[in-house]
């Protein structure tokens, strides 16, 4: 995600993740009133017959409990950067202290209806795939196959040396082992990022676990500002929207190009993009439908009312 301005320095921040999530309120699940079951409908009668490509982001997760990154409730988060992740030693303490706390609370995070509607819809041969901009792996947890992780998973993690990779389980057990007993030490970690960043001060006696392999610097495998997001991933997430009749983005702001760059591509291509995001997006000038409704409720509903697509109808 190179699309970035210039950043205060990370140690003069009260709480950062890596890839400037902000921190909020979970979403509340509630009945939809008779003007959103109204749009849902217009919604359904747009997409309906078209396969569809669908973009996710932050504000799916919330009803499983991770806070969004930049919705109405939000409390702005300062992005760590690739540089000072790499550059800074008491950064990278500071943020590998943190993480180790908050991936113990954010593994326990279940997909939601959301997660299991857009599932449901790749059962039913309606989409050509799914593009997430979430970390988390609760499309996969809920059951869906054709994902393109674009900003990579929280649970893999990589050596920037001998670019070895582990699973987080495995670092998680290496970090316990340089610090018995922190874990209960730093106490409730409070807020939780979606990318494991915790609310957590006292990090400056952490020790960073090093590569097991070769000793070399390890970092979490997904995209940090100041780094791309890999070319084969953002030529599959392309061939998605090629393939599709209508592109379906739900709970994403769209604040970086690595989500809108979709966006643009459907518009240009004549395609129907419908929004689905309480707030304002960047792309809400290119949909031809922005549904300001929860986004769990939102998919149900599609998932329930869009009839079946046979396996040879085209997008």
């Amino acid at each position: 995600m190179t699309e970035s301005s210039a950043v205060p320095h990370a140690s003069s921040l009260p709480g950062f993740g890596t890839t400037g999530f902000a921190r909020g309120e979970a979403a509340e699940q509630g009945s939809l009133s008779h003007r959103e079951l109204e749009l849902l409908t217009g919604a359904a009668k747009l997409l309906e017959g078209r396969r569809l490509a669908v973009l996710t982001g932050a504000g799916l997760s919330t009803d499983s409990g991770i806070p969004d990154y930049r919705g109405p409730n939000s409390v702005p988060r300062s992005p760590m950067t690739y540089q000072q992740f790499v550059g800074d030693d008491a950064l990278r303490r500071r943020y590998w202290a943190r993480n180790h706390v908050g991936w113990h609370h954010l593994r326990r995070a279940d997909p939601n209806a959301g997660h299991r509607a857009i599932a449901l819809m790749e059962q039913r041969a309606l989409l050509t795939g799914l593009i997430t901009q979430n970390v988390d792996r609760l499309h996969s947890v809920a059951g869906s196959t054709n994902v393109v992780d674009l900003h990579g998973t929280y649970d893999r993690v990589l050596c920037l040396n001998c670019r070895s990779h582990f699973t987080r389980e495995e670092i998680a057990a290496l970090l316990e082992a340089l610090n018995p007993g922190y874990l209960d030490l730093a106490g409730d970690a409070g807020d939780v990022a979606p990318d494991a960043d915790a609310d957590v001060d006292d990090t400056a006696g952490f020790v960073v676990a090093p590569c097991p392999v070769c000793g070399g610097m390890l970092k979490p495998d997904f995209v940090y500002f100041g780094e791309n997001v890999p070319k084969d991933r953002v030529e599959r997430s392309y061939g998605l929207v090629n393939d599709a009749g209508a592109l379906l983005v739900a709970g994403s702001s769209l604040a970086v190009m690595s989500g809108l760059r979709f966006v643009r591509q459907a518009k240009k291509d004549g395609k129907p993009v419908v929004i689905i995001n309480r707030g304002t997006t960047r792309g809400d000038d290119l949909a031809s439908l922005k549904l300001e409704v929860g986004v769990s409720e939102a998919l149900t509903y599609l998932a329930r009312a869009l009839p079946s697509l046979g396996a040879g109808v085209a997008g």
